[in-house]
């Protein structure tokens, strides 16, 4: 493996500007730097779901999906190296199909929760909606972007939702329905 690192600080962002794969330096506060940092914030939250315990093969899809977000992140910052493999996307369908198949249909919106696995995949799906809404933004201003990016997210944030579903009934719990307390209030 090649040392990409041989200091961690370098003291070349100290202006505000970062480094991409290509060489460009760009400001801290740009849509695709926002981009990354959400995405690294995502991969941080799977990393603390998969340190929580998971069974092995929702693990192994989560381990698989970290490596996929570092390859989004370089694709996007121009990286010809490392790019989100055609059947990413379809690959997560396939997952989302199979989790899906074992849970009843939703008839009421489901609160965040009940059971700390569960609870960090909804903290995982938001923070993962939010990348999308980064990525999106970046996107916008690069007609020639790859739209299997967003894809790549948007159906990764509907499986973070069932596999809380899954894993809150693998852990005891049941899921709490949303109530309008306006509606219950007024027998409406």
């Amino acid at each position: 493996m090649v040392n990409r690192l041989t200091k961690i600080y370098t003291r070349t962002g100290d202006d505000g500007t970062t480094g991409t794969v290509d060489g460009r330096r760009v400001a801290k506060d740009t849509a695709l730097i926002e981009a990354f940092g959400t995405l690294d914030e995502l991969n941080s939250y799977l990393g603390l779901l998969l340190a929580s315990g998971l069974p092995e093969d929702a693990a192994e899809v989560l381990r698989r999906v970290q490596h996929w977000l570092f390859n989004i992140g370089a694709e996007a910052a121009g990286s010809r190296n490392y790019r989100l493999p055609a059947g990413a996307v379809t690959e997560l369908e396939a997952a989302l199909d199979r989790y899906n198949a074992g849970l009843p249909p939703l008839k009421e919106f489901i609160l965040p929760g009940g059971s700390h696995n569960a609870a960090l995949c909804h903290v995982a799906r938001t923070v993962c909606r939010r990348a999308e809404r980064r990525l999106l933004s970046w996107l916008t201003g690069n007609p020639d972007a790859n739209p299997e990016l967003l894809k790549y997210l948007n159906r990764l944030s509907d499986l973070l939702f069932v596999l809380a579903r899954v894993l809150l009934r693998a852990e005891g719990g049941g899921e709490v329905y949303w109530s309008n307390p306006l509606k219950d209030k007024d027998g409406q």
